[in-house]
């Protein structure tokens, strides 16, 4: 990204919409092209005096920037996360490590990678950032126009970073075996292991950029010599009644009442849980059967607005195969034969986080450390409330990701998630981890309307990391069946 760049929004272009009425009219003229309003700040869905005070307040935001940015400066991403400065740390360092310090792929490579990993999901955001990063590390010009430029053995690398993006459960050994079989164009394994952590680590990101609202860095018209693609995908009928995004939290035909009365029984579910789980706990025969309950019922937690036809603009496809292969929920029909992945059959804490550290050093250990990091983050509060033990509720929200992509915890009543995560949140949830470049501010508004905007930024990170961790959990799975 260009250093110093304003972060007001400037008018933009959209090659496409993902809200069927404007899509309808689009196809019509292929050629439309559709200003969407201003907005500003780091987030067109966070009121930007939010996220800057939270950044005057902790001077060591700008100390960790220093240290450990990739861009040299305070971009909008890590504005908006620093409204949880512990986490930021972790993300910074770890994302600082695989990008600049030892490892074993070579700087351009590595950028190109995240450029492949956010064209699956079209965040134009992520994309700009990497080709001008690529290019300041001595990344060869001519692969940014597209696959058919670049070497054979990263061409190679489509396969695994279109089943890691949208359905990590179909990766097997024999994915692993045809990168690091003997040959020119093969990948070592200490390579594909850094090649892997690159592709999760974008592809959550891009979940965490459109959960988010993450505005673009600049004008998106051109970037060194093409033209870059529309930014994030907030459909105009979303933003057309509501540009005013300082009063746009509360502004809702939603009564205050209502939002706390939703608060005060979401406390409420929680309390009766808390006791019922003291009083007798489920078989686990009960619990097998409520896990499956809810796999089957995510099927059905859809967005009204969207369908199965994605569009994908000729800009973000010259660096993606197969654009139209997307997300299929683990549990359709038909598919009974793909089995659950027992989460205590291979973890992270005893499989993955060995297995990733022994073969790129000290990965692991920062990886780890992330994941943690967001899972116990809290502040005890809950809106209004405090001295809140939020536990539950972000176990709820990281095992339901889980839950999406097929990975099952035997100790975990996943009853708790249909009492905890009412149905916005959950189609909030979905289409943040299987399909972010459809996310909208209507869908980010839908939801905990009397928590903070901070709360919500933690539930991105939440399920940035969950989704993250999923993805890794396959691929390291199938890297060691082909070791064994």
């Amino acid at each position: 990204m260009t250093r110093g760049s304003s972060s007001t929004l400037a008018t933009a272009t959209a090659d496409y919409l993902f809200c069927t009425n404007c899509r309808k009219v689009l196809r019509k003229e292929k050629r439309i092209r559709v200003s969407q309003p201003s907005t500003r700040g780091p987030s067109a869905f966070i009121p930007e005096k939010e996220v800057v005070q939270a950044n005057t307040v902790d001077e060591r935001t700008n100390l960790l920037v220093e240290e450990y940015s990739t861009s040299g400066r305070l971009d909008n991403i890590t504005q908006v996360m620093s409204l949880h400065a512990q986490y930021l740390e972790s993300f910074l360092r770890s994302q600082f490590y695989m990008l600049r310090m030892d490892g074993p792929l070579p700087l351009p490579y590595r950028h190109y990678i995240a450029i492949m990993a956010a064209a699956r999901h079209q965040c134009s955001y992520l994309i700009n950032m990497h080709v001008d990063e690529f290019l300041k590390t001595g990344g060869i010009a001519e692969w940014l126009n597209g696959l058919e430029y670049v070497p054979q053995r990263l061409k190679n690398l489509n396969e695994i970073n279109k089943l890691l993006a949208h359905r990590p459960w179909l990766i097997t050994k024999d994915h692993i075996q045809k990168l690091v079989k003997t040959g020119e164009n093969n990948w070592s394994l200490p390579e594909l292991v850094h090649a892997v952590v690159l592709l999760a680590h974008y592809h959550a990101l891009a979940s965490f950029v459109f959960g988010s609202g993450i505005n673009p860095e600049r004008d998106p018209d051109t970037s060194n010599g093409f033209r870059l693609i529309s930014i994030n995908n907030f459909c105009v009928c979303d933003l057309a009644n509501d540009n005013n995004i300082e009063n746009a939290s509360l502004s809702s035909n939603f009564g205050i009442v209502d939002s706390l009365s939703e608060l005060e029984a979401l406390m409420e579910r929680m309390k009766r849980l808390q006791e019922d789980r003291e009083d007798e706990e489920a078989s686990q025969e009960e619990m097998t059967t409520r896990f499956e309950k809810e796999k089957k019922e995510s099927l059905f937690v859809v967005s009204r607005a969207f369908d199965d036809d994605i569009i994908s603009t000729s800009d973000v496809s010259r660096y993606i195969e197969d654009p139209g292969f997307g997300y299929k929920d683990f549990a359709r029909r038909g598919e009974e034969h793909l089995p659950t992945f027992r989460a205590q059959d291979y973890t992270w804490e005893n499989h993955g986080f060995s297995l990733v550290n022994r073969l790129y050093s000290d990965i692991g250990h920062l990886l780890d450390e992330k994941f943690r990091m967001v899972y116990n983050l809290t502040y005890n509060t809950m809106a209004t409330h405090e001295d809140v033990d939020t536990t539950m509720l972000r176990r709820a929200l990281f095992n339901y990701v889980h839950c999406m992509f097929g990975i099952r915890y035997d100790d975990y009543d996943y009853g708790e998630v249909n009492q905890l995560l009412e149905r916005s949140l959950k189609v909030y949830i979905k289409t943040v981890t299987c399909y972010p470049e459809r996310t909208t501010k209507r869908m980010y508004d839908s939801y905990w309307r009397q928590f903070k905007h901070s709360e919500k930024v933690h539930v991105n990170l939440l399920l940035m990391e969950a989704r993250m961790q999923a993805e890794l959990l396959y691929a390291l799975r199938a890297i060691t069946r082909h070791l064994t």
